[in-house]
Protein backbone atom coordinates (compact mmCIF):
# COMPACT_ATOMS: atom_id res chain seq x y z
CA UNK A 1 0.00 0.00 0.00
CA UNK A 2 1.65 3.33 -0.81
CA UNK A 3 1.85 5.86 1.97
CA UNK A 4 2.54 8.66 0.06
CA UNK A 5 0.58 11.67 -0.17
CA UNK A 6 -2.21 11.82 -3.07
CA UNK A 7 -3.06 14.36 -5.00
CA UNK A 8 -6.71 14.97 -6.38
CA UNK A 9 -6.89 15.21 -9.87
CA UNK A 10 -5.46 16.49 -13.46
CA UNK A 11 -7.69 19.10 -15.45
CA UNK A 12 -7.32 20.38 -19.08
CA UNK A 13 -8.78 22.20 -21.40
CA UNK A 14 -8.64 23.15 -25.12
CA UNK A 15 -9.78 25.20 -28.14
CA UNK A 16 -8.64 24.45 -31.27
CA UNK A 17 -11.72 24.55 -34.05
CA UNK A 18 -8.98 23.04 -36.72
CA UNK A 19 -7.25 20.59 -34.64
CA UNK A 20 -8.41 16.81 -33.50
CA UNK A 21 -9.66 18.27 -29.94
CA UNK A 22 -10.20 14.78 -28.45
CA UNK A 23 -6.95 13.33 -29.36
CA UNK A 24 -5.26 16.44 -27.77
CA UNK A 25 -6.92 16.17 -24.96
CA UNK A 26 -6.31 12.39 -24.47
CA UNK A 27 -2.57 13.36 -24.97
CA UNK A 28 -2.69 15.93 -22.10
CA UNK A 29 -4.95 13.81 -20.02
CA UNK A 30 -1.80 10.98 -20.70
CA UNK A 31 0.64 13.43 -19.40
CA UNK A 32 -1.31 13.86 -15.79
CA UNK A 33 -1.52 10.34 -15.29
CA UNK A 34 0.12 11.22 -12.33
CA UNK A 35 -2.45 13.56 -10.84
CA UNK A 36 -5.44 10.80 -10.36
CA UNK A 37 -5.38 7.50 -11.57
CA UNK A 38 -9.00 6.43 -10.61
CA UNK A 39 -10.84 7.47 -13.41
CA UNK A 40 -10.98 9.45 -16.68
CA UNK A 41 -13.40 11.93 -18.66
CA UNK A 42 -13.41 13.82 -21.74
CA UNK A 43 -15.91 16.08 -22.93
CA UNK A 44 -16.28 17.78 -26.30
CA UNK A 45 -18.35 20.37 -28.13
CA UNK A 46 -19.00 20.67 -31.88
CA UNK A 47 -20.50 23.74 -31.16
CA UNK A 48 -23.93 22.67 -30.50
CA UNK A 49 -24.18 19.83 -28.36
CA UNK A 50 -21.42 18.41 -25.78
CA UNK A 51 -20.44 14.93 -25.84
CA UNK A 52 -19.06 13.40 -22.77
CA UNK A 53 -17.13 9.71 -22.28
CA UNK A 54 -15.88 8.86 -19.02
CA UNK A 55 -15.48 5.87 -16.96
CA UNK A 56 -13.38 4.37 -14.16
CA UNK A 57 -9.86 3.26 -14.86
CA UNK A 58 -6.64 5.07 -16.19
CA UNK A 59 -6.56 6.85 -19.66
CA UNK A 60 -5.45 4.61 -21.25
CA UNK A 61 -8.20 2.00 -20.54
CA UNK A 62 -10.94 3.99 -20.88
CA UNK A 63 -9.70 5.77 -24.43
CA UNK A 64 -8.99 4.26 -27.80
CA UNK A 65 -9.32 4.95 -31.44
CA UNK A 66 -12.89 4.04 -31.63
CA UNK A 67 -13.53 5.88 -28.35
CA UNK A 68 -12.27 8.78 -29.25
CA UNK A 69 -13.47 8.87 -32.83
CA UNK A 70 -16.61 9.49 -31.90
CA UNK A 71 -15.88 13.02 -29.96
CA UNK A 72 -15.65 15.19 -32.93
CA UNK A 73 -15.66 18.71 -31.47
CA UNK A 74 -14.02 22.20 -31.99
CA UNK A 75 -13.44 22.29 -28.15
CA UNK A 76 -13.50 20.29 -24.71
CA UNK A 77 -12.03 19.71 -21.40
CA UNK A 78 -10.69 16.80 -20.18
CA UNK A 79 -10.25 15.22 -16.30
CA UNK A 80 -8.43 12.55 -14.88
CA UNK A 81 -9.28 11.79 -10.94
CA UNK A 82 -8.33 10.65 -8.01
CA UNK A 83 -10.73 10.66 -5.26
CA UNK A 84 -9.75 12.18 -1.63
CA UNK A 85 -12.71 12.02 0.62
CA UNK A 86 -15.71 11.24 -1.73
CA UNK A 87 -16.48 8.14 -3.12
CA UNK A 88 -14.40 6.40 -5.93
CA UNK A 89 -17.12 5.65 -8.36
CA UNK A 90 -18.39 6.26 -12.00
CA UNK A 91 -21.18 8.86 -10.84
CA UNK A 92 -18.03 11.05 -9.37
CA UNK A 93 -16.04 10.31 -12.58
CA UNK A 94 -15.79 13.72 -15.01
CA UNK A 95 -16.34 15.80 -15.97
CA UNK A 96 -19.52 16.51 -14.80
CA UNK A 97 -22.63 17.71 -17.18
CA UNK A 98 -25.70 20.15 -16.86
CA UNK A 99 -28.37 20.91 -19.17
CA UNK A 100 -30.86 23.65 -18.46
CA UNK A 101 -33.15 24.53 -21.03
CA UNK A 102 -31.39 25.23 -24.34
CA UNK A 103 -27.47 25.45 -22.23
CA UNK A 104 -25.22 23.25 -21.63
CA UNK A 105 -21.85 23.18 -19.91
CA UNK A 106 -19.40 20.59 -18.52
CA UNK A 107 -16.90 21.06 -15.80
CA UNK A 108 -13.55 19.91 -14.20
CA UNK A 109 -12.36 20.10 -10.89
CA UNK A 110 -8.97 19.95 -8.85
CA UNK A 111 -8.72 20.80 -5.30
CA UNK A 112 -11.40 20.58 -2.29
CA UNK A 113 -13.77 22.98 -1.23
CA UNK A 114 -14.17 23.82 2.50
CA UNK A 115 -17.57 24.95 2.37
CA UNK A 116 -19.45 22.54 0.64
CA UNK A 117 -22.26 21.67 3.30
CA UNK A 118 -22.93 25.39 3.80
CA UNK A 119 -23.24 25.99 0.10
CA UNK A 120 -26.01 22.85 -0.03
CA UNK A 121 -27.82 23.70 3.41
CA UNK A 122 -28.16 27.79 1.70
CA UNK A 123 -29.48 26.39 -1.85
CA UNK A 124 -31.54 23.65 0.27
CA UNK A 125 -30.14 21.50 -1.90
CA UNK A 126 -31.18 17.74 -0.31
CA UNK A 127 -28.86 15.20 0.90
CA UNK A 128 -28.05 12.82 -1.86
CA UNK A 129 -28.74 15.47 -4.98
CA UNK A 130 -25.09 15.85 -4.83
CA UNK A 131 -22.36 13.08 -4.69
CA UNK A 132 -19.17 15.76 -4.70
CA UNK A 133 -17.90 19.59 -3.92
CA UNK A 134 -17.57 18.83 -8.06
CA UNK A 135 -21.17 18.12 -8.41
CA UNK A 136 -22.45 20.77 -6.31
CA UNK A 137 -20.72 23.41 -8.32
CA UNK A 138 -22.17 22.54 -11.46
CA UNK A 139 -25.38 22.23 -9.45
CA UNK A 140 -25.40 26.06 -7.95
CA UNK A 141 -24.23 26.93 -11.85
CA UNK A 142 -27.36 25.22 -13.08
CA UNK A 143 -29.19 26.94 -10.56
CA UNK A 144 -28.08 30.72 -11.25
CA UNK A 145 -28.27 29.65 -14.87
CA UNK A 146 -32.28 28.86 -14.61
CA UNK A 147 -32.96 31.59 -12.77
CA UNK A 148 -31.28 34.04 -15.60
CA UNK A 149 -34.25 36.31 -17.51
CA UNK A 150 -34.46 35.77 -20.88
CA UNK A 151 -32.85 38.50 -21.89
CA UNK A 152 -29.18 37.71 -19.92
CA UNK A 153 -29.30 34.28 -21.66
CA UNK A 154 -29.41 35.82 -25.56
CA UNK A 155 -25.73 37.60 -24.47
CA UNK A 156 -23.97 33.95 -25.26
CA UNK A 157 -22.34 34.56 -22.42
CA UNK A 158 -24.40 32.80 -19.69
CA UNK A 159 -22.13 30.28 -18.05
CA UNK A 160 -19.18 33.48 -17.71
CA UNK A 161 -22.31 35.21 -16.02
CA UNK A 162 -22.94 32.39 -13.74
CA UNK A 163 -19.60 31.54 -12.50
CA UNK A 164 -19.09 35.31 -11.27
CA UNK A 165 -22.15 35.33 -9.29
CA UNK A 166 -21.15 31.64 -7.90
CA UNK A 167 -17.55 31.42 -7.95
CA UNK A 168 -17.12 34.28 -5.11
CA UNK A 169 -19.31 32.19 -2.79
CA UNK A 170 -16.88 29.09 -2.99
CA UNK A 171 -14.37 28.62 -0.02
CA UNK A 172 -11.30 26.04 -0.25
CA UNK A 173 -9.24 24.73 -3.45
CA UNK A 174 -10.71 24.91 -6.77
CA UNK A 175 -8.95 24.96 -10.25
CA UNK A 176 -11.37 24.89 -12.55
CA UNK A 177 -12.02 24.11 -16.39
CA UNK A 178 -15.41 24.75 -17.97
CA UNK A 179 -17.14 24.11 -21.58
CA UNK A 180 -20.31 25.53 -23.47
CA UNK A 181 -20.77 24.77 -26.79
CA UNK A 182 -18.89 27.63 -27.69
CA UNK A 183 -16.15 28.35 -25.60
CA UNK A 184 -13.83 27.11 -22.80
CA UNK A 185 -13.08 28.65 -19.31
CA UNK A 186 -10.38 28.17 -16.80
CA UNK A 187 -10.64 29.27 -13.07
CA UNK A 188 -8.35 29.27 -10.29
CA UNK A 189 -9.30 29.98 -7.15
CA UNK A 190 -7.92 33.18 -4.68
CA UNK A 191 -5.29 31.44 -3.25
CA UNK A 192 -4.18 29.66 -6.13
CA UNK A 193 -3.97 26.56 -4.05
CA UNK A 194 -3.39 24.41 -7.21
CA UNK A 195 -1.64 24.94 -10.43
CA UNK A 196 -3.53 25.77 -13.84
CA UNK A 197 -1.38 27.15 -16.98
CA UNK A 198 -2.02 28.54 -20.32
CA UNK A 199 -0.31 27.58 -23.60
CA UNK A 200 -0.79 28.57 -27.03
CA UNK A 201 -1.06 26.21 -30.07
CA UNK A 202 -0.68 27.25 -33.65
CA UNK A 203 -5.03 27.60 -34.28
CA UNK A 204 -5.89 27.59 -30.71
CA UNK A 205 -5.27 27.31 -26.83
CA UNK A 206 -4.71 24.63 -24.25
CA UNK A 207 -5.52 25.03 -20.07
CA UNK A 208 -3.95 22.29 -18.04
CA UNK A 209 -2.76 21.44 -14.33
CA UNK A 210 0.73 21.24 -15.74
CA UNK A 211 2.99 22.61 -18.51
CA UNK A 212 4.14 18.74 -19.66
CA UNK A 213 0.53 18.26 -20.64
CA UNK A 214 1.47 21.68 -22.61
CA UNK A 215 4.60 20.23 -24.06
CA UNK A 216 2.91 16.43 -25.44
CA UNK A 217 0.54 18.58 -27.23
CA UNK A 218 3.02 20.65 -28.97
CA UNK A 219 1.42 24.02 -27.13
CA UNK A 220 3.79 26.89 -26.15
CA UNK A 221 3.68 27.49 -21.87
CA UNK A 222 2.47 31.09 -21.78
CA UNK A 223 2.09 31.73 -18.54
CA UNK A 224 0.23 30.36 -15.49
CA UNK A 225 -3.27 31.71 -14.36
CA UNK A 226 -2.91 33.79 -11.79
CA UNK A 227 -4.69 33.10 -8.03
CA UNK A 228 -8.71 34.50 -8.74
CA UNK A 229 -8.11 34.41 -12.32
CA UNK A 230 -10.81 33.63 -14.79
CA UNK A 231 -10.07 33.01 -18.31
CA UNK A 232 -12.54 32.56 -21.18
CA UNK A 233 -11.17 31.17 -24.70
CA UNK A 234 -13.44 31.67 -27.82
CA UNK A 235 -12.95 32.31 -31.03
CA UNK A 236 -12.11 35.78 -30.21
CA UNK A 237 -8.92 35.08 -28.47
CA UNK A 238 -8.49 35.15 -24.65
CA UNK A 239 -10.39 37.15 -21.69
CA UNK A 240 -8.87 37.57 -18.49
CA UNK A 241 -11.77 38.15 -15.58
CA UNK A 242 -11.26 38.73 -12.23
CA UNK A 243 -14.27 38.06 -10.72
CA UNK A 244 -12.82 37.62 -6.55
CA UNK A 245 -12.47 40.79 -4.49
CA UNK A 246 -9.09 41.96 -4.68
CA UNK A 247 -9.00 41.37 -0.45
CA UNK A 248 -9.58 37.75 -1.01
CA UNK A 249 -6.48 37.08 -3.18
CA UNK A 250 -3.20 35.67 -1.79
CA UNK A 251 -1.27 33.08 -3.81
CA UNK A 252 -1.14 30.20 -1.73
CA UNK A 253 0.00 27.35 -3.74
CA UNK A 254 0.37 23.64 -1.89
CA UNK A 255 3.82 23.16 -1.16
CA UNK A 256 3.68 19.89 -2.37
CA UNK A 257 3.58 20.60 -6.04
CA UNK A 258 7.18 20.99 -5.63
CA UNK A 259 7.89 18.19 -3.06
CA UNK A 260 6.01 15.30 -4.25
CA UNK A 261 2.73 15.82 -6.52
CA UNK A 262 4.27 17.43 -9.86
CA UNK A 263 6.12 15.87 -12.53
CA UNK A 264 9.67 16.86 -12.72
CA UNK A 265 9.72 18.70 -16.01
CA UNK A 266 6.95 20.56 -14.74
CA UNK A 267 7.95 24.23 -14.58
CA UNK A 268 6.23 26.25 -11.40
CA UNK A 269 6.26 29.96 -10.47
CA UNK A 270 9.01 30.18 -12.71
CA UNK A 271 11.50 27.40 -11.38
CA UNK A 272 11.83 23.61 -12.73
CA UNK A 273 10.74 21.03 -10.33
CA UNK A 274 13.30 18.66 -11.13
CA UNK A 275 15.98 21.27 -9.87
CA UNK A 276 14.05 22.80 -6.75
CA UNK A 277 14.02 18.46 -5.93
CA UNK A 278 17.57 18.22 -6.27
CA UNK A 279 17.91 21.48 -4.30
CA UNK A 280 16.16 20.17 -1.34
CA UNK A 281 18.53 17.02 -1.20
CA UNK A 282 21.44 19.30 -1.22
CA UNK A 283 20.15 21.81 1.26
CA UNK A 284 19.16 18.05 3.56
CA UNK A 285 22.52 16.92 3.66
CA UNK A 286 23.95 20.32 4.85
CA UNK A 287 21.62 20.60 7.36
CA UNK A 288 21.58 16.43 8.57
CA UNK A 289 25.18 15.12 7.36
CA UNK A 290 25.98 11.47 8.22
CA UNK A 291 29.02 9.22 7.54
CA UNK A 292 27.73 6.29 4.91
CA UNK A 293 28.74 4.81 1.69
CA UNK A 294 25.83 5.51 -0.77
CA UNK A 295 23.42 7.63 -1.56
CA UNK A 296 19.88 5.95 -2.75
CA UNK A 297 16.29 7.39 -3.27
CA UNK A 298 13.27 6.14 -3.27
CA UNK A 299 12.09 6.35 -6.76
CA UNK A 300 10.52 8.30 -8.01
CA UNK A 301 9.96 11.53 -6.47
CA UNK A 302 13.21 10.71 -3.61
CA UNK A 303 15.62 10.18 -6.38
CA UNK A 304 16.55 13.94 -7.45
CA UNK A 305 16.79 14.70 -3.72
CA UNK A 306 18.87 11.92 -3.30
CA UNK A 307 20.89 13.18 -6.19
CA UNK A 308 21.49 16.40 -4.85
CA UNK A 309 22.24 14.83 -0.97
CA UNK A 310 25.35 13.14 -2.64
CA UNK A 311 26.55 15.94 -4.57
CA UNK A 312 26.86 18.15 -1.19
CA UNK A 313 27.87 15.23 0.46
CA UNK A 314 30.12 13.63 -1.71
CA UNK A 315 29.08 10.15 -0.82
CA UNK A 316 28.42 8.32 -3.81
CA UNK A 317 24.96 8.58 -5.36
CA UNK A 318 23.60 4.60 -6.51
CA UNK A 319 20.87 2.85 -7.46
CA UNK A 320 19.33 0.59 -4.56
CA UNK A 321 15.77 0.03 -5.51
CA UNK A 322 14.24 -1.15 -8.92
CA UNK A 323 10.28 -0.03 -9.50
CA UNK A 324 7.65 -2.19 -10.84
CA UNK A 325 6.51 0.00 -13.27
CA UNK A 326 3.44 -1.95 -14.09
CA UNK A 327 1.74 -1.59 -10.83
CA UNK A 328 -0.19 2.19 -9.70
CA UNK A 329 0.00 4.25 -6.75
CA UNK A 330 -2.70 1.87 -5.08
CA UNK A 331 -3.64 -1.40 -5.02
CA UNK A 332 -5.81 -3.71 -3.08
CA UNK A 333 -4.57 -5.38 0.12
CA UNK A 334 -7.42 -6.49 1.86
CA UNK A 335 -4.84 -7.76 5.09
CA UNK A 336 -1.70 -6.62 7.11
CA UNK A 337 0.21 -9.23 5.19
CA UNK A 338 -0.90 -8.21 1.73
CA UNK A 339 -0.20 -4.16 2.97
CA UNK A 340 3.30 -5.44 4.28
CA UNK A 341 3.85 -6.73 0.72
CA UNK A 342 2.37 -4.60 -1.16
CA UNK A 343 6.33 -2.42 -1.04
CA UNK A 344 7.82 -5.28 -2.49
CA UNK A 345 5.70 -5.55 -5.08
CA UNK A 346 6.27 -1.88 -6.07
CA UNK A 347 10.26 -1.66 -5.12
CA UNK A 348 12.86 -4.73 -5.25
CA UNK A 349 16.36 -3.92 -3.68
CA UNK A 350 19.52 -4.56 -5.74
CA UNK A 351 21.34 -6.52 -2.99
CA UNK A 352 24.99 -6.17 -4.43
CA UNK A 353 24.56 -2.34 -4.39
CA UNK A 354 22.93 -2.55 -0.72
CA UNK A 355 24.60 -5.42 1.08
CA UNK A 356 27.33 -4.78 3.98
CA UNK A 357 26.65 -0.52 2.87
CA UNK A 358 25.67 2.32 5.72
CA UNK A 359 23.11 3.66 3.63
CA UNK A 360 21.58 7.24 3.07
CA UNK A 361 17.82 6.52 1.67
CA UNK A 362 16.02 9.45 0.56
CA UNK A 363 11.93 9.76 0.36
CA UNK A 364 10.11 12.98 -0.21
CA UNK A 365 8.04 12.27 2.55
CA UNK A 366 6.26 9.86 5.83
CA UNK A 367 2.81 10.36 6.62
CA UNK A 368 1.47 7.08 8.13
CA UNK A 369 4.88 5.31 8.52
CA UNK A 370 3.85 2.07 7.29
CA UNK A 371 5.41 1.74 4.19
CA UNK A 372 9.03 3.60 5.55
CA UNK A 373 9.05 0.79 7.96
CA UNK A 374 8.49 -2.05 5.27
CA UNK A 375 11.07 -0.36 3.07
CA UNK A 376 13.93 -0.18 6.37
CA UNK A 377 12.94 -3.84 6.72
CA UNK A 378 13.41 -4.86 3.28
CA UNK A 379 16.83 -3.09 3.13
CA UNK A 380 18.06 -4.75 6.27
CA UNK A 381 16.96 -8.04 5.08
CA UNK A 382 18.82 -7.42 1.66
CA UNK A 383 21.78 -6.78 3.87
CA UNK A 384 22.29 -3.15 4.78
CA UNK A 385 24.65 -2.51 7.32
CA UNK A 386 23.11 1.12 8.42
CA UNK A 387 19.96 2.93 7.38
CA UNK A 388 19.74 6.54 7.54
CA UNK A 389 16.63 7.93 6.47
CA UNK A 390 16.85 11.59 5.12
CA UNK A 391 13.27 13.23 4.09
CA UNK A 392 12.67 15.61 1.78
CA UNK A 393 10.27 17.71 3.17
CA UNK A 394 9.35 18.06 7.01
CA UNK A 395 7.38 16.16 9.48
CA UNK A 396 3.71 15.90 8.22
CA UNK A 397 1.78 16.54 10.65
CA UNK A 398 -1.54 18.31 10.17
CA UNK A 399 -4.55 17.03 8.17
CA UNK A 400 -5.12 18.77 4.62
CA UNK A 401 -8.51 20.35 3.63
CA UNK A 402 -7.13 21.06 -0.35
CA UNK A 403 -7.12 18.81 -2.04
CA UNK A 404 -4.60 16.40 -0.95
CA UNK A 405 -5.73 12.35 0.62
CA UNK A 406 -3.50 12.47 4.03
CA UNK A 407 -6.62 11.41 6.30
CA UNK A 408 -6.98 12.86 9.50
CA UNK A 409 -4.35 13.84 11.97
CA UNK A 410 -4.94 10.82 14.38
CA UNK A 411 -3.27 8.58 11.56
CA UNK A 412 -0.16 11.28 10.54
CA UNK A 413 2.40 9.71 12.72
CA UNK A 414 4.03 13.27 12.71
CA UNK A 415 1.66 14.33 14.55
CA UNK A 416 1.88 12.10 17.08
CA UNK A 417 5.72 10.97 17.96
CA UNK A 418 9.09 13.12 17.81
CA UNK A 419 11.76 12.44 15.30
CA UNK A 420 12.97 10.27 17.57
CA UNK A 421 10.31 7.95 17.71
CA UNK A 422 9.46 7.93 14.39
CA UNK A 423 12.91 6.59 14.18
CA UNK A 424 12.65 4.45 16.11
CA UNK A 425 9.03 3.12 15.44
CA UNK A 426 10.22 2.86 11.32
CA UNK A 427 13.43 0.99 12.44
CA UNK A 428 15.87 3.48 11.23
CA UNK A 429 19.51 3.81 12.53
CA UNK A 430 19.01 7.59 12.02
CA UNK A 431 15.97 10.00 10.91
CA UNK A 432 16.10 13.53 10.16
CA UNK A 433 13.78 15.77 7.83
CA UNK A 434 14.31 19.47 5.60
CA UNK A 435 13.47 22.04 7.73
CA UNK A 436 10.58 24.40 6.48
CA UNK A 437 12.68 27.22 5.55
CA UNK A 438 15.27 25.08 3.74
CA UNK A 439 11.99 23.35 1.70
CA UNK A 440 11.10 26.93 0.77
CA UNK A 441 14.20 28.11 -0.08
CA UNK A 442 14.71 24.97 -2.48
CA UNK A 443 11.67 26.21 -4.39
CA UNK A 444 13.31 28.89 -5.83
CA UNK A 445 10.25 31.03 -5.27
CA UNK A 446 10.68 32.57 -1.95
CA UNK A 447 8.35 34.69 -1.23
CA UNK A 448 5.90 33.50 -4.16
CA UNK A 449 3.38 32.35 -1.75
CA UNK A 450 2.68 28.99 -0.30
CA UNK A 451 0.09 26.89 1.61
CA UNK A 452 1.96 25.05 4.12
CA UNK A 453 -0.56 23.96 6.40
CA UNK A 454 0.25 20.09 6.43
CA UNK A 455 3.66 20.89 7.87
CA UNK A 456 3.22 23.87 9.85
CA UNK A 457 -0.91 24.13 11.20
CA UNK A 458 -0.97 27.00 9.37
CA UNK A 459 -4.06 27.31 7.82
CA UNK A 460 -4.74 30.15 5.08
CA UNK A 461 -8.37 29.94 5.22
CA UNK A 462 -11.26 28.56 7.56
CA UNK A 463 -11.22 25.03 7.22
CA UNK A 464 -13.91 22.51 8.89
CA UNK A 465 -13.44 21.14 12.27
CA UNK A 466 -14.89 17.96 13.39
CA UNK A 467 -14.18 15.86 17.47
CA UNK A 468 -11.06 13.93 16.11
CA UNK A 469 -11.15 9.73 16.25
CA UNK A 470 -9.53 7.60 17.95
CA UNK A 471 -6.35 6.48 17.01
CA UNK A 472 -6.92 2.91 17.92
CA UNK A 473 -10.14 2.53 15.62
CA UNK A 474 -8.31 3.79 12.94
CA UNK A 475 -5.23 1.59 12.75
CA UNK A 476 -4.59 -2.12 12.85
CA UNK A 477 -3.09 -3.44 16.31
CA UNK A 478 -0.27 -4.47 14.26
CA UNK A 479 0.35 -1.04 12.49
CA UNK A 480 0.39 0.33 16.04
CA UNK A 481 3.47 1.89 18.21
CA UNK A 482 3.18 1.46 21.70
CA UNK A 483 0.19 3.07 23.14
CA UNK A 484 2.12 5.13 25.33
CA UNK A 485 3.43 6.67 22.23
CA UNK A 486 -0.12 7.89 20.08
CA UNK A 487 -0.98 9.04 23.25
CA UNK A 488 1.31 12.39 22.74
CA UNK A 489 -1.13 14.51 20.63
CA UNK A 490 -4.04 12.27 20.41
CA UNK A 491 -7.49 14.53 20.59
CA UNK A 492 -5.58 17.57 19.53
CA UNK A 493 -5.82 19.55 16.37
CA UNK A 494 -8.42 18.88 13.69
CA UNK A 495 -10.69 15.74 12.49
CA UNK A 496 -12.43 14.99 9.50
CA UNK A 497 -15.98 15.91 8.40
CA UNK A 498 -18.65 13.73 7.82
CA UNK A 499 -21.80 13.44 5.29
CA UNK A 500 -21.31 15.84 2.41
CA UNK A 501 -18.68 17.98 3.51
CA UNK A 502 -16.72 14.26 3.19
CA UNK A 503 -17.67 14.18 -0.62
CA UNK A 504 -14.94 15.72 -1.39
CA UNK A 505 -13.43 15.88 -4.96
CA UNK A 506 -10.51 16.17 -6.95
Amino acid sequence: MDDSPREACGVVGIYAPHDPVAHLNYLALYALQHRGQESAGIAVSDGENITVVKDMGLVATVFDDRTLATLDGCLGIGHTRYSTAGSSSWRNAQPVYRSTGDHQFVLGHNGNLTNTAKLAEETSILPGMVGSDSDLIAELLAIEISAMPPSSRSEGKVLERALERVLPRLEGAFSLVLADEKRVIGVRDPNGFRPLCLGRLDRGWVLASETPALDIVGAHFLRELAPGEMVVINGDGVRSIRPFPEEQVDPRLCIFEFVYFSRPDSVIYGQSVHHARVRMGELLAEQSPVDADLVMGVPESGLPAAEGFSRASGIPYGQGLVKNRYIGRTFIAPSQQMRSMGVRMKLNPLRDSIEGNRLVVVDDSIVRGTTTRALVTMLREAGAAEVHLRISSPPYRWPCYFGMDTGDRTELLAAHLTVAEMCDYVGADTLAFIDIDGLTEATGAVGAGFCNACLTGDYPVEVPVAPPVSMAAKVAPEDQPSLSLWATGVGEGVGPETGLEAAADG
